[in-house]
């Protein structure tokens, strides 16, 4: 086994004390002279037409402009769109005049200070000619009231795998479920922010706490008509996302701003308006039906999903196929049928959110699989061990293949140290009157990257100076989860330095090199990790080979150690910087290297959650008991980040299942505006979740890791769901199963 002296271990990352002391500078923190600021004017009603009247407000002291839809540029374009390769429906517009969706932009109001801003929107004579709004779902299926165009069908296609129909007519049991997942926020601490100014060469400059930095300029661009290398996006130190500020939302009307008034604009949002103005996870609408024959094996499945868009079309296609995708990857199932619809509603419009699809593809067919179970009498784990995919499966709807999969010792092992057949026969000998227990699991599956849909590919440029320290120009999107970190790791690694050594950029587009998709779909580790590999050993290898040049040796006689280069057995060693040093003088060059890498498969990690839950049947509240989470992730870079990315995914996940919910009333005006009625899972409600991790290499993933981030939100819902299930005796499809949700089905069958 390859010895590591970095990878594999709890580095610390260098920003923990500075954020932790309040040292670390965010964009909010940000000041220039002469700077600005300015704030959107969001609609209060969920489907209108829109007059406004300016002329009150802009006598507020301090006020410099406000802009409305006549104002700005009439281009349309598509958030979603991150590169110049993708297309999709574009019928957003900088600001509105008739507003889809309570949260609508409809204004923006600029001025010397945020007190003017306040007070001139305050003033603001906003007039609405209402029309009746689409909101759900079912409203948007009877297709009478439109929110665009003559339909609220935004997309609709199907993948076929074999034929399902055959499998349900050779079945014993067919087993269906429809259940429900809800709208999401993604709860960041950082509300949507940005910043934009020009610098003294007369270019645009924007900082965002942003995903993809080259998405944001090429939206600008198009927009405003700007060159664009006259565009430049800093991506900026960033208090968290999940997704949520994957798509440009403040930055294109911040970039108007300030090129209409040449001053520095800071455009900012408050934590209400980051509910109801950015985007949301897509609540989704499934049916399962599963056929199985007798002796437990799953013969074919066909599931039905609709999906609510939300006002704009912005990511409605893409989730609902990711959602159908990732049905294929999880168990053996050769003859499986899905059909996904997204319809427009009159509601906040869907985005990115941490898992995107997976976690609705799961939330039913996991409880669906629980059911399958029952309805055999076998143990939920011992028909999933039957029925799950097998290491180097193919993919039947046609993806990339399914690589090292090691699903099935996710739940071996978890079984094993959860203690699971013990407690799952014995949990209820627990039970009083007013308490039960129960005890359930989930499996769940996500990807490596974009390889087989879109493109994927990412550049580096790596150079090691005179003094031995290395610089890693590439352009990342750290959210907080310590990215830089486990890519210095990784180029230590490589290059075989102390990892103190090496600086790793994030994104500048005009400073780093080109990458396609940035902090998206699970990518960074797998394939920005790949690609600093390979930069590092190439650079690497050429300081072995300049080496050989100078001191006259054989590569095969060559070897490093921690920031030396030596001849195997001569006991004399060289430090990198003076072997570069007498490189640069005598051959004038210097040490570095510039490595595209495109990756060449995008394989599937796998993650199983266990549960115990205690169900208070006089209230409806859930205590989560014990929890543990098993991943197989190919390899830890670092331990420490790996195991706060499965805790913290889990937190999202059982926010889900119990309480989280943008609650949306007939009108569409949102109640949970904000966290005392938005619930989450906080520090007193948080279980501990013990983490175990499989690490059996994954051959493209760098040092044989692949992706955890997004793959953690996806199994503990179901889990919980499953657990609520078995201790109460019911089957809870829909989330949240809130406290009114429990108790209103235990009135159902009057317990």
């Amino acid at each position: 086994m390859e010895k590591l002296n970095y990878v594999g271990k709890s580095v610390i990352r260098e920003d923990s004390i500075d954020k932790a002391t309040g040292k670390t500078l965010y964009v909010g923190d940000m000041r220039r002279p002469d700077m600005l600021y300015a704030k959107l004017v969001l609609s209060q009603k969920a489907h209108a037409e829109i007059e406004i009247d300016k002329s009150e407000a802009m006598s507020v002291e301090g006020i410099e402009a406000i802009y409305t839809h006549e104002d700005v540029p009439g281009v349309a374009y598509n958030g979603f769109e991150w590169h110049s390769s993708i297309t999709a429906p574009r019928d957003e517009y900088l600001l509105n005049n008739k507003a889809r969706y309570v949260g609508d932009r409809i204004a923006l109001v600029v001025g010397a200070s945020k007190y003017a801003v306040e007070k001139a929107i305050s003033k603001l004579s906003v007039a609405y000619k209402e029309s009746e709004p689409v909101i759900g779902l079912d409203k948007a299926r009877e297709d009478k009231v439109f929110v665009t165009g003559d339909t609220n069908i935004a997309f609709e296609k199907d993948i076929n795998a074999g034929d399902y129909r055959d499998a349900f007519e050779r079945a014993d049991f067919i087993i269906k479920d429809i259940g429900t997942t809800q709208k999401i926020h993604h709860a960041a601490i950082e509300p949507h922010i940005c910043m934009s100014e020009f610098d003294l060469n007369g270019d645009l400059v924007i900082y965002s706490p942003c995903q993809v930095s080259s998405q944001i300029q090429m939206h600008v661009s198009n927009i405003l008509n700007i060159p664009l290398n006259r565009v430049r996006v800093k991506k900026a130190i960033m208090g968290g996302s999940f997704g949520g500020k994957s798509i440009p939302i403040l930055e294109p009307i911040c970039a108007f701003a300030a090129t209409r008034l040449n001053r520095p604009v800071m455009l900012y949002m408050n934590r209400t308006e980051s509910i109801i103005g950015t985007v949301t996870r897509n609540a989704a609408e499934i049916t399962v039906e599963t056929a199985v024959s007798k002796e437990g094996k799953i013969l074919g499945r066909r599931i039905e999903a609709h999906v609510d868009g939300g006002a704009y079309n912005t990511n409605a296609a893409a989730v609902t196929m990711a959602l159908g995708k990732k049905l294929y990857r999880l168990y053996d199932i050769k003859d499986q049928y899905y059909l996904g619809k997204a319809y427009y509603t009159n509601t906040i419009p869907g985005g990115a959110c941490r898992g995107y699809g997976s976690p609705q593809a799961h939330a039913v067919t996991e409880i669906n699989i629980d059911n399958a179970a029952k309805a055999l009498n076998m143990d939920p784990c011992e028909f999933r061990l039957m029925n799950l995919v097998e290491e180097g499966a193919k993919d039947p709807s046609g993806a990339t293949d399914i690589g090292n999969a090691k699903v099935k010792e996710c739940v071996k092992i978890g079984m094993e140290s959860f203690n699971w057949k013990e407690r799952r026969a014995n949990v209820k000998l627990k039970n009083t009157s007013r308490y039960a227990y129960g005890v359930g699991m989930a499996c769940g599956t996500h990807g490596n990257g974009y390889t087989g849909a879109f493109a994927d590919y990412t550049s580096v440029d790596m150079t090691l100076f005179a003094d031995g320290s290395a610089y890693v120009k590439i352009s990342l999107h750290d959210l907080g989860c310590g990215t830089v970190t486990i890519m210095q790791q990784i180029a230590a690694e490589a290059l075989d330095i102390e990892i103190e050594k090496v600086k790793v950029t994030e994104a500048d587009t005009l400073m780093t090199p080109e990458d396609s998709a940035g902090t998206q779909a699970s990518r960074v580790t797998f394939v920005c990790g790949a690609a600093v590999k390979e930069a590092g050993d190439k650079l690497r290898q050429r300081m072995a080979d300049t080496f050989c040049k100078l001191k006259n040796a054989r590569t095969e006689e060559v070897e490093t150690s921690c920031g030396y280069i030596y001849i195997k057995g001569s006991g004399e060693k060289y430090k990198y910087s003076d072997i570069i040093k007498e490189y640069e003088k005598i051959y004038q060059n210097g040490m570095s290297i510039f490595v595209k890498y495109k990756a060449p498969v995008n394989p599937a990690s796998f993650a199983a959650f266990f549960a115990e839950i205690e169900v208070d049947k006089y209230t409806g509240l859930v205590n989560i008991v014990d929890s543990l989470a098993v991943h197989d992730i190919g390899k830890s870079i670092n331990p420490m980040l790996v195991e706060g990315q499965i805790q913290g995914g889990a937190q999202f996940s059982l926010g889900m299942a119990l309480m989280e919910d943008i609650e949306i009333d007939r009108n569409g005006i949102v109640k949970s505006t904000n966290f005392s009625k938005y619930h989450m899972i906080n520090s007193t409600s948080m279980p501990y979740v013990k983490t175990l991790t499989i690490e059996c290499n994954e051959p493209f993933g760098p040092y044989g890791a692949k992706s955890v981030g997004e793959l953690a939100t996806v199994a503990p819902a179901p889990a919980i769901l499953n657990a609520i299930n078995h201790a109460l005796d019911l089957n809870i499809t829909s989330y949240p199963a809130s406290p009114e949700v429990i108790i209103r089905e235990l009135k159902k069958k009057n317990i």
